[in-house]
């Protein structure tokens, strides 16, 4: 069999048409576009290059960027006042600071000073525990792991009942992305660099999470026929046939693993594109909560 391949850059397109036409339908209606701040700290290449495509978006969605590049030594204190600031501006309804901070910064107590009606990427403590939660509903989920659990439902894959192997751990994708799943009763199995015996639990998942940020770290003989493989990897193999001398692959073998696969992500062009979506589509429901 050969897997049904989940086009996340179609289905990323698709959300990002919807929130164009909301924004567009508030400024119709004499409300604020939805405004977004971006925080970056440092000089690191990567990060920088998620801003900007954030900043991008917003633009194209006819939404309002704020962006604020602060240098890697800037203080506790400093980054601080500038999250009361944002806080308070009333033109800003989601804030959004680029992770990871530089180690000399405390990032959880960062996180903690956005309010939680501006935080868009779902990374406060009160909206973690509120995910964590039975009978609680966050204001806003992480934007990765929403987008993995998009994809699923827009595939139509079950996952009430399923049994879903989360691969990775990490406080961004692999802990929020288990807790959305049990929330939408799924039996969840999380796995990380301790587990042992780890091909054979993941050879019983129904859906699976690859999340490790290890190249083509699950093959496909660990992949139970007909699961459904949500690839969040996002690796660089040497590749000498390649002008850039490289390309992307993710964290599972996917030309082994869509051999037995039901459905799978590919990388590039799955869960990346959907990332930024869910980002615009937590900004717009930001700021229809603001509206109130």
């Amino acid at each position: 069999m050969t897997a049904q391949i989940i086009d996340g850059k179609a289905i990323a397109q698709k959300v990002r048409e919807e929130v164009a036409a909301a924004v567009a339908q508030r400024i119709a209606a004499g409300k604020q576009p939805p405004g977004l701040a971006t925080v970056l700290v440092g000089d690191r290449v990567d990060s920088a290059t998620y801003v900007a495509s954030k900043q991008k978006a917003c633009q194209e969605l006819g939404m309002i960027s704020f962006h604020h590049h602060l240098p890697a030594n800037v203080s506790q204190e400093e980054l601080e006042a500038l999250v009361r600031d944002l806080n308070a501006d009333r033109r800003v309804h989601g804030i959004l600071v680029q992770l990871p901070l530089p180690a000399h910064l405390n990032e959880e107590r960062v996180l903690s000073l956005i309010n939680i009606e501006k935080d868009v990427d779902g990374f406060s403590p009160l909206n973690i525990g509120r995910l964590a939660q039975k009978g609680r509903e966050p204001l806003f989920v992480p934007c990765t792991p929403y987008g993995c659990v998009y994809l699923l439902e827009q595939a139509g894959v079950p996952i009430e009942g399923a049994h879903a192997v989360v691969l990775g751990r990490s406080n961004i994708v692999g802990m929020p992305a288990a807790l959305l799943l049990i929330g939408k009763n799924a039996t969840v199995t999380i796995c990380h660099s301790h587990t042992r015996n780890l091909p054979e639990i993941v050879r019983q998942a129904d859906i699976l999470i690859a999340a490790i940020g290890k190249a083509e770290f699950v093959r496909g003989d660990w992949i139970k026929p007909g699961a459904a493989v949500i690839d969040v990897g996002i690796n660089s193999k040497p590749d000498p046939t390649k002008k850039i001398g490289y390309r992307l692959v993710g964290d599972v073998n996917f030309e082994e693993a869509k051999e037995v696969a039901g459905f799978i992500t590919p990388v590039p062009g799955g869960v990346g594109p959907m990332t930024i979506a869910m980002l615009m589509k937590n900004t717009l429901r930001a700021a229809e909560i603001q509206d109130v």
